[in-house]
């Protein structure tokens, strides 16, 4: 009868299996960390290319570079003098272009202009979005018209005044109001008054004639005159005044200075 295996045999034959089996797992552990970690190694350096890659493209290259302006919005304002002070850098990359500092150059050397914006326009060009200021108020002085937009800003004078524009006679040289709110208050106080005004009576405003504070009278188109009073209850005076006209069209004189009892007479 054959003898069974020995003990140093059995040993022997275990530690010969754990060995074949040991270097097998380490290999698969070895495996499995380098290969993930190789791949975002090349991860890392693809997105460091690309970043590269467009750093170059924006800065460097000739892709994206000012070739071209393009002004719009403008109506008084001639294009070439707006575009000649924004001073655009042609040529330069589009993306290191100052916005900010053109706009402002504009509004310091146009005071026409309200407002702009400075946008760029990939792949080659500048856009200038210019918002003019529009006159709702005319002051004559030695033969010229100053304008005055509706913040009372005196931002323009011209040789001619612009159609449809109502004319600003402050008469208030003799008046308290003046020492007490000055020319600039009356003057807003003026502007409020315009404001109001419902558009087809503004079409029809030739003069707005400030005597004080509380004394506003409107010439209208036809020899017309309309006594407002103050800028108060503007929006009121407004409506009762659009009635009035409706109510007594022959009339000359209308008051609505005190809105709950107004005033038509003459011819």
């Amino acid at each position: 009868m054959a003898a069974g295996p020995t003990t140093a045999e059995k040993s022997g034959a275990s530690t010969s299996k754990g060995s074949s089996e040991g270097p097998s797992r380490t290999g698969t552990r070895n495996r499995k960390f380098r290969v993930p970690g190789t791949r975002v190694l090349l991860i890392a350096l693809a997105v460091l290319l690309l970043a590269a890659g467009g750093i170059w493209a924006l800065y460097g290259s000739n892709w994206f570079r000012v070739e071209r302006v393009k002004t719009s919005g403008v109506g008084v304002l001639p294009p070439r003098e707006v575009e000649a002070v924004a001073a655009v850098p042609m040529g330069a990359p589009l993306v290191t272009v100052d916005t900010e500092a053109i706009e402002a150059r504009l509004r310091e050397g146009f005071p026409r202009i309200e407002s702009v914006d400075v946008v760029r326009s990939w792949p080659h060009g500048i856009g200038l979005k210019v918002t003019e200021r529009k006159p709702v108020l005319l002051m004559e002085k030695g033969g010229k018209f100053i304008e005055v937009d509706a913040t009372g800003m005196r931002f323009a004078t011209v040789d001619t005044a612009p159609r449809g524009v109502p004319r600003l006679v402050l008469d208030s040289t003799s008046s308290p109001s003046l020492r007490r709110f000055g020319a600039d208050r009356l003057l807003r106080e003026a502007v409020r008054v315009r404001g109001e005004l419902p558009a087809e009576i503004a079409r029809n405003a030739r003069v707005v004639r400030v005597t004080s504070y509380d004394s506003v009278t409107l010439e209208l188109t036809g020899g017309r005159t309309v006594f407002w009073g103050s800028g108060e209850h503007g929006p009121v005076k407004a409506r009762v005044l659009t009635a009035l006209l409706k109510a007594t069209p022959k009339a000359g004189h209308f008051d609505v200075s005190a809105p709950t009892a107004p005033a038509s007479s003459g011819s």
